[in-house]
């Protein structure tokens, strides 16, 4: 395990990918709305999720300011919980989009569709991918052909909520951590942003029983050979290949 936030190109800042040239930051899997469901179940969480996700990306954006421009925001995608409308989750995300608004103009917050997003918004254009020069957003569910264009070189993606379980030597502490994976797959880059979402760490691929419906761009065996980087409570560290981990 050594210390790893950041390469020539890109750096992981907490639960975030932020490319410091472009001054772009893409945010994963925000899920607002999961504490009303919650909520609405009869459990009393004494968390509210909205300004606990503000507060956490206002910390992130203090950091990239102290010594980058940011330009652009990218959310990719899965912004609400719930399948269906539900009319608290848009008045969150809208809560959401004004404080971000605060920090770069409002055409410069980029919105991915996920497949939690059944919704539309009068003043935002919900996007399948967004691309940046030779980088490519989406959300990660549905493929699309225009990822492949030869000019482009990084795809970023979301909605797996990748994690990784790290146990000592005789598998009697485990715990979970959120996780990057970064790899290639179809002579691209991907990097693959854990979910922002704080209630759950995420899913390791094992997990998933067979048969299970897993839809996303990068097949299983795939994501074994990728690299894994590890958030941590302050920074974010590599650990190596994500197959070595999950067994």
């Amino acid at each position: 395990m050594k210390r790893e936030n950041k390469s020539k190109d890109f750096t992981f800042i907490s639960k975030t990918l932020f490319f410091p040239k472009k001054g772009i930051l893409a945010i994963g899997d925000l899920h607002l709305g999961y504490d009303s469901m919650i909520k609405d179940q009869g459990i009393n969480l004494l968390f509210n999720q909205l300004e606990e996700t503000k507060k956490e990306i206002e910390i992130i954006i203090k950091r990239i300011k102290a010594i980058y421009r940011l330009k652009k925001i990218i959310l990719l995608g899965d912004m609400k919980h719930h399948f269906h409308f539900q009319k608290q989750e848009v008045s969150d995300l809208r809560n959401f989009l004004r404080f971000l608004e605060k920090h770069v103009p409002k055409e410069d917050i980029i919105l991915i569709r996920g497949n939690h997003d059944t919704f539309t918004l009068s003043d935002y254009k919900l996007n399948d991918f967004y691309i940046e020069g030779d980088i490519a957003f989406t959300h990660g569910e549905k493929d699309f052909l225009e990822l492949y264009d030869k000019q482009i070189k990084t795809i970023v993606t979301s909605h797996v909520h990748p994690a990784v379980l790290i146990c000592d030597k005789i598998n009697i502490k485990r715990e979970k951590y959120k996780c990057f994976l970064v790899g290639k797959y179809k002579k691209k880059q991907f990097i693959i942003v854990p979910s922002f979402f704080s209630i759950t760490e995420g899913t390791e691929i094992s997990e998933y029983k067979k048969g299970e419906s897993y839809q996303q761009l990068i097949p299983k065996n795939k994501l074994k050979s990728f690299e894994t980087y590890v958030v941590g409570r302050d920074d974010v560290y590599h650990f190596g290949k994500y197959g070595k981990l999950i067994g």
